[in-house]
């Protein structure tokens, strides 16, 4: 990987535009249970996030910590305290907030203007961003599904670069977003001018998929010159954002949606960049998340082609005039493996398992659950749970989930 270093008008909502309902996206589980553990998770995932200075880092080590922000949520002070990162001030909030929310009602309400999103706690969060440091704790979007992406068995590929890209940044832009798309790639770009908007129209016109990662709310459009831009995003792929609606554009937004481009790709192409730009802060954290990262490269008295040279210095992958070898090198990046699915599972040899394994079933049967979540459930011994989630693994029964956490297949 690379070592790289720090580096208005009137906005209008649009139409309500028709996507995946619940059903359709997988709130009913295999073993026909409905998930109403997930449905609780969800809205306590919704109510951490309401808590300033909890941040997608520290909602992450309470997951891991509890088992669930369902069971953080009812936790003492003192029982907090021990969740890194958790000082006295934080602990103070928390509390205070705690009893100003209730979840439940939170999420009926906030459903209203919000009626999509994910939460980690749905199996449709994208897997790849999911298992980044900072998963956004609620991803809002609108348009058009495609689950394949969801679960990485479709590749995406970030393109990025300047707000004021040359000729020669815009004509590489377009070829190879026109390639990516023919060739079943998903290009994801933030729909900022230039560079971005040059990726998602270019690939839009070549018939493939485009996904717009945003500052803004998904239904305020940003800038908006953009506005017939949105509505073919919306027709052609998702628009993303981990801000709620009627969120106006702020400078501090930006710099944060970088890092859901990086965690949402395989890997990233800086077009043109400034040595000071947004695209150096998406490569920081493509390099961050171990993605690849290819750069365009451009004459050294070239004010926008400073970024990506540096990037080439740094390791970066160069782009080369034949697209045929990028086209080749991103193919080679291995899919996710599917995730077991099988409705006979529960007909396998579960006669036959042994107490402390049937535990562990039980345990899991409509959750899913973190490791330390499934010891103390159980009451088993850490050092005995490790090796029977290993065997009902191979057995087929359970699956692990980014995160170290476990369900039943």
């Amino acid at each position: 990987m690379l070592t790289l270093f720090p580096v208005t008008c009137n906005l209008s909502p649009i139409f309500e535009k028709t996507v995946a309902t619940a059903d359709d996206l997988g709130i009913l589980n295999d073993s026909g249970c409905e998930d109403q553990q997930v449905v609780e998770e969800r809205a306590y995932w919704l109510a951490w996030a309401q808590i300033s200075g909890i941040g997608p880092v520290l909602l992450q080590r309470l997951q891991q910590h509890f088992g669930s922000l369902s069971t953080a949520w009812e936790a003492s002070k003192a029982e907090l305290g021990e969740v890194e990162g958790f000082g006295l001030q934080t602990l103070n909030k928390v509390i205070k907030m705690r009893s100003q929310l209730h979840p439940e009602q939170l999420l009926i309400q906030h459903q209203q203007e919000n009626p999509h999103f994910w939460t980690p706690a749905d199996a449709d969060y994208p897997r790849l961003l999911l298992e980044t440091p900072s998963p956004p704790p609620v991803l809002y979007y609108r348009g058009e599904v495609d689950l394949q992406e969801n679960l990485g068995q479709k590749p995406m590929v970030g393109i990025v670069g300047t707000r004021q890209p040359s000729e020669y940044g815009i004509r590489w832009t377009r070829q190879i977003s026109i390639a990516l798309a023919k060739n079943g790639f998903t290009v994801v770009s933030g729909m900022a001018e230039g560079i971005d908007t040059e990726s998602h129209s270019a690939t839009i016109k070549a018939g493939g998929r485009t996904l717009a990662v945003l500052g803004t709310g998904v239904d305020v459009i940003y800038p908006h010159k953009n506005r017939d831009l949105y509505k073919q995003i919306l027709d052609a792929g998702l628009v993303l954002s981990e801000y709620p609606a009627k969120t106006p554009p702020d400078r501090a937004h930006f710099p944060r949606r970088n890092r859901i481009i990086a965690g949402l790709s395989r890997a990233i192409l800086v077009m043109e960049a400034p040595l000071k730009s947004g695209a150096l802060i998406t490569a920081t954290y493509a390099n961050d998340f171990g993605r690849d990262i290819y750069a365009l490269p451009g004459r050294l008295d070239d004010y926008p082609s400073q970024g990506c040279l540096k990037l080439i210095s740094q390791g970066a992958s160069i782009i080369f005039r034949e697209l045929d070898e990028l086209l080749t090198l991103l193919g080679a990046v291995p899919k996710l493996d599917p995730v077991a699915t099988s409705p006979t599972t529960e007909k396998l040899s579960l006669p036959n398992l042994s107490p402390p394994m049937q535990q562990i079933i039980d345990a899991i049967a409509c959750n899913i659950l973190s490791f330390d979540a499934i010891v103390q459930t159980t009451g088993i011994p850490a050092s005995a749970v490790s090796g029977l989630l290993l065997q009902l693994e191979l057995m087929g029964l359970v699956s692990q989930l980014p995160g170290m956490r476990y369900q039943k297949s």
